[in-house]
Parts: C-alpha cells; sequence; structure tokens
C-alpha cells in the first residue's frame, strides 16, 4: 500500500504516463536523490526505484531488429546502489526529437517573460525553470530577449486590489491631449488589447461608464469605499464605446491598416467599397481631435482625414510644429573642411 499522500498505480496507462515524464525530468536534473526524486512525482522511493530498474531496460531496437547495449538507456548503477543517486549515463531516441529553433525559443522566452512580469506571477519560479528548459533544448543558442516592466503592469496589481474588493479607485489621468485630472471610479472590468492594459469603470465625474489605459495611470490609491451598485449599468463586449459627445471625423484609410487602427478600429463604419486606389472610406468616432494626432501621424502613409476641415487643420498644424522643432534642434553640417 502506498504511503500516505503518495501515489499508486491502479492501471499500466497510470504508469506509463509516470515513466513518460520521469525520463524528461531526469535527463534535466542531470544527478537527484532517490528521496528528491520521489518528492517530486509524490510517489515511494520503491516505485521511483523500480521505474528507474525499468528504464535501464528500455530502448529502441537497433538495425538488426534487436536490443543491443547501446540501444538501450543506461544508469550509473554505482550510484543508485552506495550514493541512492539517479544519473542517466546513455539516452536512447531523445536525441533524435524535434527541437525548437533558437527563434522560435526566443519568442516562447520572450511571451513567458511577459507573463512572468504580471503582477500575480512574479514570484513564480515556474516561468523561469520554463526559459532555462526552452533554452537548453532548443538547435541553438536562442537570442537573449528581455520584456521590460511598463506603468501598466505596476498598476494592475492595485487596479485588480480594487476590483476583486469592490471599493472606489482614485489616480491620476493624463488624458489625450496631455493633461493630468485626478479621477475618482468605481472599477467595473479589467480588459486587454493585446500588451494594453485598460479598466470600465463608473467615472463620478462624467457620471458614465468610461475606459481607461492603465499605462496612462499614476498614483492609484485603493479607498476603503465600497462601489455602488451598477446593475442598471450595461458594459458591452466592444473595449471602447462613444458617446454622445463623440466627434465623427471621415478617414481614408489602407484596408492592410485596419488592424493598426488600435481603439478606433471597433468604431470603424466604412462607406462604400475600396476606391481604385484601393483605400477605403471610412467614419470613425473619437472624443476629441487630439486624439487623432498621434495616430494619423504615425500612419501617414496609410491613414488621411477627409472630413471635418477642423481636424484635417489640427492634425497638420500639430505635424507642422513637431517638423519645427526637429528642424531647430537638428544640426547642419558644416561646409568647412576638416583639418
Amino acid at each position: 500500500m502506498a504511503a500516505p499522500g503518495r501515489q499508486s498505480f491502479s492501471y499500466a496507462q497510470d504508469k506509463l504516463t509516470f515513466l513518460l515524464a520521469l525520463v524528461p525530468y531526469l535527463v534535466d536534473a542531470g544527478r537527484v536523490s532517490v528521496a528528491e526524486a520521489a518528492e517530486h512525482f509524490q510517489v515511494s522511493e520503491k516505485q521511483i526505484r523500480d521505474a528507474v530498474s525499468l528504464i535501464a531496460v528500455s530502448g529502441v531496437p537497433g538495425d538488426t531488429l534487436s536490443y543491443q547495449h547501446g540501444d538501450l538507456f543506461d544508469i550509473s548503477w554505482t550510484d543508485l546502489e552506495e550514493h541512492d543517486e539517479i544519473v542517466l549515463t546513455h539516452l536512447v531516441a531523445l536525441d533524435d526529437s524535434p527541437r525548437f529553433s533558437a527563434r522560435e525559443a526566443a519568442a516562447l522566452i520572450a511571451g513567458l517573460q511577459y507573463l512572468q512580469s504580471l503582477p500575480e506571477n512574479v514570484d513564480s519560479g515556474l516561468y523561469s525553470s520554463l526559459m532555462d528548459k526552452l533554452a537548453r533544448g532548443a538547435s541553438d543558442a536562442p537570442s537573449q530577449v528581455a520584456i521590460a516592466s511598463t506603468d501598466a503592469t505596476a498598476n494592475l496589481a492595485e487596479v485588480r486590489r480594487a476590483v476583486s474588493g469592490r471599493v472606489q479607485l482614485e489616480f491620476d489621468y493624463l488624458t489625450a491631449k496631455g493633461e493630468s485630472q485626478r479621477r475618482l471610479v468605481d472599477p467595473l472590468r479589467i480588459d486587454s488589447d493585446n500588451e494594453d492594459w485598460y479598466l470600465r469603470a463608473w467615472d463620478h465625474t462624467r457620471r458614465s461608464v468610461r475606459t481607461f489605459r492603465l499605462d496612462r495611470m499614476s498614483s492609484p490609491r485603493v479607498t476603503d469605499v465600497p462601489v455602488a451598485s451598477h446593475d442598471d449599468v450595461a458594459i458591452g463586449d466592444s473595449l471602447f464605446q462613444g458617446g454622445e459627445a463623440d466627434l465623427t471625423v471621415t478617414i481614408s484609410v489602407d484596408p492592410s491598416a485596419v488592424p493598426l487602427l488600435g481603439e478606433y478600429a471597433s468604431t470603424l463604419d466604412r462607406l462604400g467599397q475600396p476606391g481604385a486606389d484601393g483605400r477605403v472610406t471610412a467614419r470613425i468616432r473619437v472624443a476629441h481631435i487630439h486624439s487623432l494626432k498621434r495616430m494619423v501621424t504615425g500612419l501617414s502613409a496609410a491613414v488621411s482625414i477627409v472630413d471635418p476641415p477642423e481636424a484635417r487643420a489640427a492634425v497638420a498644424d500639430w505635424a507642422a510644429s513637431a517638423l519645427d522643432r526637429y528642424e531647430l534642434t537638428t544640426p547642419h553640417p558644416t561646409t568647412d573642411p576638416v583639418g
């Protein structure tokens, strides 16, 4: 009978699953005591020894379809019998298994670093262990990657605490106009769009549901004031919802650039079929003209404003101002010969 808290194998399938997990564990560990392996798999030490003995007579038949010495796993029997340690000295077939390329491993490591940077995972060693295994198991050494922590991830813990505690949240918020405003909200839900995090909340100043980007928040403070009941407030599936005071802007956009519109893509209303140049005319809703500036200038080759005239003028003036500042700060090359 298995010791309390230890597993026993009632079916052959369970034992096979255990053996399939034990081999890569031993390969990754290099050298491990029987007691450590038993603790890791929550089985008895006898089960570990029996499994290791079975591994030592397992392998893949060679060209002769018979098992020769090199076709079997092997272990250091001296280490097992004298030191109670398991060391695999010969591996079979494992080196023939497909491996991630260096680029694939680097991409997966970057994703794991992002998950590890989130507040709820920052103290977990699981991600570090997975990243080490990916790096060691790749066909070549992956490129060094680093995902920097952002203001959004720094604020996420406080925002989640307010949401789960159902208490009001207060913070400074940098608007698209570049103005800092103190906001008091009843947090309702946290959403994400790719790498950006958003808070859906009832804004006590605006008296309506608003969406706040976490990376524009600063000095968040979780209060002890319970949130009011907002059962009658509808929160749509769309992350960005327009209001009555929103400005409707007509744009000309390359279809391939639509996913780059970010928050504006959810309000996109296409007008007719694409023109001869392949571009489509569409309407989007914005809270104010200032929020258009960065988007249009950042996608100047793919997006242009058709209407209203004041929106076109605002973006043109903002771009001209930026260009003037660039020309004032850029040194002009001298024509004098260098001695």
